[in-house]
């Protein structure tokens, strides 16, 4: 297992893939790839029938380069690195971080891969694979990319247990721009792994992860909220703010009360108790009735029988 992070500080649990698995899909990208070429070729060898030897190998090359380096680096830049043969075997090439890759990461393993796989029959992709770890060619290391299998349990990944309902949107006005991402990333761990640590343990490194947060973002952490509480609403609010600029307050708002109302029973056990108590929600009392106190209608109304309507007779 890989465990990758993504800039909305979630780690990905994505299994990197193997040699076999990426064989067959450059084996089905380079069967595409040459059908195309052969038939761009052939439509090319008779357009330019009467061109003379030194154009028709300009064509030649320039036709090598846009069907077998060219199309592929522009498939997987728009599909974010899929390409049909990863598609096919459930493949995506990302970043180091986790993230979808760009055009540049793309040129550089196309660019490449024209040496490791092309030229050198794929024994130069081959050998790097079985040397590496996780499974990179040379123009991953290059690029900075990984390929990872997308294929996996839904059950596998960690969960992370929300915020108790009492403090979600406590922290709507707290900065967490300075927070650098390693430590969201270790807050995010601390929160999936605190049911398997000593409770000593893990309070004292709930109170230091804490205490990182709060000398990022500016403000202290609140004396009356337990340290694991404090780290799961803070998540949660960066979580809602990503969600917002991504697809607007409403979903937003939908995620937060879906991630309170779907937590399961007992999930908010694990903080700890507050060091002092949670002020109950007291209702609003009703309207007192427009009455005297002996049950008169007020002074100054217009009839005894009735309310008041602001309508007075003619003497």
């Amino acid at each position: 297992m890989s465990e990758l992070v993504t800039g909305e500080a979630v780690a990905l649990e994505l299994r990197p893939a193997k040699l076999p698995s990426r064989a067959l899909a450059v084996l089905i990208d380079l069967a595409v790839a040459f059908a195309v070429y052969i038939a761009v070729t052939m439509a090319f060898a008779a357009a330019t029938a009467s061109l003379d030897d030194a154009a028709v190998a300009a064509v030649a090359v320039a036709t090598f380069l846009l069907v077998l380096v060219g199309i592929p680096i522009a498939v997987e830049t728009l599909s974010h690195g899929r390409s049909l043969g990863k598609l096919a075997c459930g493949l995506r090439v990302v970043r180091d971080d986790g993230g979808p890759i760009r055009f540049r990461h793309a040129l550089v393993r196309g660019a490449v891969g024209v040496v490791e796989i092309l030229m050198t029959f794929g024994v130069v992709a081959c050998i790097a694979s079985l040397v590496s770890a996780r499974g990179r060619r040379v123009g991953d290391v290059f690029a900075g990319t990984l390929v990872v299998r997308e294929r996996v349990p839904t059950g596998q990944s960690a969960f992370v247990p929300p915020p108790p309902p009492w403090l979600v949107g406590r922290f709507a006005e707290l900065d967490l721009s300075a927070v650098p991402e390693g430590l969201w990333l270790a807050v995010r761990q601390y929160l999936t792994r605190m049911g398997q640590l000593d409770p000593q343990v893990g309070w004292g490194m709930a109170e230091r992860l804490a205490g990182e947060l709060a000398a990022h973002t500016g403000a202290p952490v609140p004396s009356d909220i337990p340290p694991a509480a404090f780290l799961a609403a803070v998540t949660h609010e960066r979580q809602s703010r990503e969600a917002q600029r991504a697809f607007g307050a409403s979903a937003a708002g939908g995620q937060a009360a879906s991630t309170v109302a779907g937590a399961a029973p007992g999930s908010f056990s694990g903080y700890g108790e507050a060091a002092g108590p949670v002020p109950p929600v007291v209702p609003a009392a009703p309207p007192a009735p427009a009455s005297g106190p002996a049950g008169n209608p007020p002074t100054g109304s217009g009839s005894s029988d009735g309310p008041a309507t602001g309508f007075v007779p003619p003497a």
